[in-house]
């Protein structure tokens, strides 16, 4: 493992949000589209996770996680509709190295926050 400079660290903004809309999109195999607020400030992103295997799109809706917001956005599938998808950040979970049986853990708050509250 390769060590990085606290100030590579500092550049992550992990944010919580709330999944509002969770969907399976038609080309994927792999990765559920999820709607996230982030209260105000940052508003609603879509981020693609590619967890489909293990959770149901019904399951993830209305429960808040965190969230890297500021990375740059990944293309994702074919364009629909003439429009092409884009991940605008990513989720964060627990997930082993190089196995893709053992279901990820999402990190789950033991309370509600506001949207879009910071991860330190």
């Amino acid at each position: 493992m390769e060590n990085i400079a606290f100030e590579d660290f500092q550049k992550l903004d992990i944010r919580i949000g709330t999944i509002i809309e969770a969907e399976v999109p038609e080309w994927s195999h792999w990765v559920i589209k999820l709607k996230v607020d982030f209260g105000k400030e940052l508003g609603e992103k879509i981020i693609f996770a590619g967890i489909m295997k293990f959770f149901k799109p019904s399951e993830l809706e209305d429960k808040q996680f965190p969230f890297v917001v500021n990375l740059e956005p990944k293309k994702m599938g074919p364009k629909e509709n003439g429009k092409q998808n884009y991940s605008e950040g990513m989720m964060i979970m627990a997930v082993p190295k190089d196995d893709e049986e053992t279901p990820p853990v999402l990190f789950s708050l033991d309370k509600k926050v506001p949207n879009g509250t910071r991860v330190h």
